[in-house]
């Protein structure tokens, strides 16, 4: 494509452009309707807007709920799986402390073989 056809082109798409716009300018509704038409369309566009933040919002909301949910889940299996771990350390150490108090009985039954 030489550059003489690609500039006839530009004016072409360029004119049509310009000629869509003074369509819009001239056309055969007042003013008035012009206004009201690009009114209305402005309102549907709004309400189009409007509803698609709704359904945004109402996405957010819904994946920050399951997000919270499984957070909470995730928190409370580990607070059990630390309390079961603290329970079995509690009653490894009770039991450690009875073999303890065992000994210690026996040492001084001995101490008191010794003495006597």
């Amino acid at each position: 494509m030489s550059n003489n056809t690609g500039n006839t082109i530009v004016a072409l798409l360029t004119g049509a452009a310009i000629g869509a716009g003074f369509g819009l300018l001239y056309a055969p509704q007042s003013g008035k309707e012009t206004r009201e038409q690009l009114l209305e369309e402005a309102g549907k566009a709004k309400d189009k807007l409007g509803k698609e933040y709704e359904d945004l919002s109402s996405q957010v909301t819904e994946f920050a709920d399951s997000a919270k949910s499984k957070f909470e889940k995730r928190i409370d299996k580990l607070f059990k799986s630390a309390n079961n771990q603290a329970d079995d350390i509690l009653a490894n150490m009770e039991s450690e402390l009875e073999d303890l108090r065992k000994k210690n009985a026996d040492l001084v039954k001995e101490l008191d073989k010794l003495k006597a």
